[in-house]
């Protein structure tokens, strides 16, 4: 029997500089902490912050009837509309946008002032695409997802177009998008703004997966990354299972199972992931 942990599972560089940053906050405490959002994508992790007395606001018009404090920005990143409100309403500000989400604002904020249309390939409704969104000087800015929506995409107007994508996207959907994109003959600036951690934790998942009778994918519901790993997983080994605790899983459905293979979304804590590897070695 054989289990094997993928060494890139669990928290990346962006999300663990946004936990600290929150705890360092927590340990100064001189005054009321709130995060933009829940600071990361993982309902375990932001319980925590709750019990310590952290406050997630939804949005800002809650700010008016708050004592000030700080807020602080989540890994996702925000708008510059919404950095300039925060700071309009009397909070101070601290941070955490991840900084290869920092550099796609720079980037669409250059492109766009230079005259180009911007197309982002991400989840419309995901956060970080919202907040990249904000940073385009104009509104000549689109988002596509799928190759449905790749087919039917169309540039407002005759100027070059710039290409970025989520930090966080599946990376060969972002390649086969880009390619169906490329051949409508647009004049067109790729940018590949998925990061290096997230290229390499998908190429892991992927091998792992092939090499395994059953694969455990553990992350929140809502995390994207953790949904493009599942994916990828899922397409490679049919017994894949989605779980956020280690009280989701069933570990009797592996009792049959030679080769189990585990790994987790950018916004997973480790203690998740080691009982999680620890419930799994023990049924076997």
């Amino acid at each position: 029997m054989n289990v094997t942990l993928a060494k890139s599972a669990g928290f990346c560089f962006g999300v663990k500089r946004a936990v600290n940053l929150v705890y360092e906050e927590i340990d100064k405490q001189q005054e009321p902490i709130y995060t933009y959002g829940p600071i990361i994508h993982n309902d375990e992790v932001v319980k925590d912050f709750a019990s310590k007395g952290v406050k997630v606001i939804s949005d800002l018009e809650e700010l008016k009837d708050l004592p000030k404090g700080t807020v602080i920005i989540r890994s996702h990143g925000i708008s510059r509309a919404e950095y300039e409100a925060i700071e309009a309403a009397g909070f101070r500000i601290a941070d955490a946008t991840c900084p290869f989400v920092k550099k796609i604002h720079k980037l669409v904020e250059e492109h766009s002032k230079a005259g180009k249309s911007i197309l982002i390939i991400g989840n419309s409704t995901h956060p970080e695409v919202e907040g990249i969104k904000g940073w385009v000087e104009g509104d000549d800015v689109s988002v596509i997802n799928s190759v449905e929506e790749a087919l039917d995409f169309k540039v407002k107007s005759e100027k070059p177009l710039c290409i970025v994508s989520q930090t966080t996207f599946n990376y060969k959907k972002f390649q086969e998008l880009v390619e169906i994109i490329t051949k409508k003959g647009y004049d067109i600036s790729v940018l590949n703004t998925i990061c290096n951690a997230t290229e390499e934790r998908q190429t892991e998942a992927r091998k792992i997966a092939k090499e395994s009778d059953a694969m455990i994918v553990i992350g929140d519901k809502h995390s994207s990354n953790t949904q493009k790993l599942f994916e990828i997983c899922k397409s490679e080994c049919e017994n894949t299972y989605y779980i956020q605790t280690s009280n989701d899983m069933d570990y009797s459905q592996l009792e049959s199972v030679n080769n189990v293979g585990i790994t987790a979304g950018a916004s997973t804590p480790n203690n998740i992931i080691e009982e999680v590897s620890k419930n799994v070695r023990n049924e076997l």
